[in-house]
């Protein structure tokens, strides 16, 4: 069974297991989506064409991701007045895996599981990057590696020092200090004051 669907002024003919990327669509991923303007139905060789909808048809499908469609470029130019002027555009949109067809109390399900992986993350694994690192700034990244690199926080060292002091019985000076200052020079006596008469 299929349909042919209206959303965003466009018209999609869809079928259970389709992936379809239609103009932007409120919702998170893993949301439902209900499609209610069904403007054909086809089973086989029976066709219904709706006035100007098919009642009580509807399609049921799982949001996987909104995201940005692939950019278009405009181009201006007048000839011999060097105008130019180029401008980009990346309209918006959202991809969704169609689930199920109902119509007249027959309904027709798509029986596989909805992957909720983006295109993002798929490009990523496709040239051997790491998705959840790829959006992440180099200041972010590097302050990760460092917090991993550096070892954890140590406790204050200037209380074990003086703890250890403290422990520890005090030491008679070695005997190489006694020797060193028995060996010491006499201070030199002060020199007699001149009389300044005898000259």
């Amino acid at each position: 069974m299929y349909a042919v669907i209206k959303t965003g002024g466009k018209q999609y003919r869809v079928q259970p297991g389709d992936l379809l990327v239609v103009e932007k669509l409120d919702g998170e991923p893993g949301a439902d989506v209900a499609f209610g303007e069904v403007l054909m139905l086809g089973d086989g060789e029976a066709v219904t064409v709706g006035a100007p909808t098919v009642a009580g048809a509807s399609v049921a499908a799982t949001l996987i991701e909104t995201r940005k469609g692939d950019k278009v470029k405009i181009f201006k130019k007048i000839r011999r007045q060097g105008y130019r002027r180029t401008r980009g555009h990346r309209q918006h949109e959202t991809v969704l895996r169609v689930i199920g067809i109902t119509a007249d109390g027959k309904e027709t399900k798509w029986d596989g599981k909805v992957d909720l992986t983006t295109k993002a993350e798929l490009d990523a694994r496709a040239r051997g990057l790491d998705f959840a690192t790829l959006n992440k700034s180099k200041k972010a990244l590097k302050a990760e590696a460092a917090a991993e690199a550096a070892p954890a926080p140590k406790a204050k060292a200037a209380p074990k020092k003086a703890a250890a002091k403290a422990d520890a019985p005090e030491a008679a000076p070695p005997a190489d200090a006694e020797a060193k200052a028995a060996k010491k020079p006499a201070a030199k006596k002060a020199a007699a004051p001149k009389d300044d008469a005898a000259e």
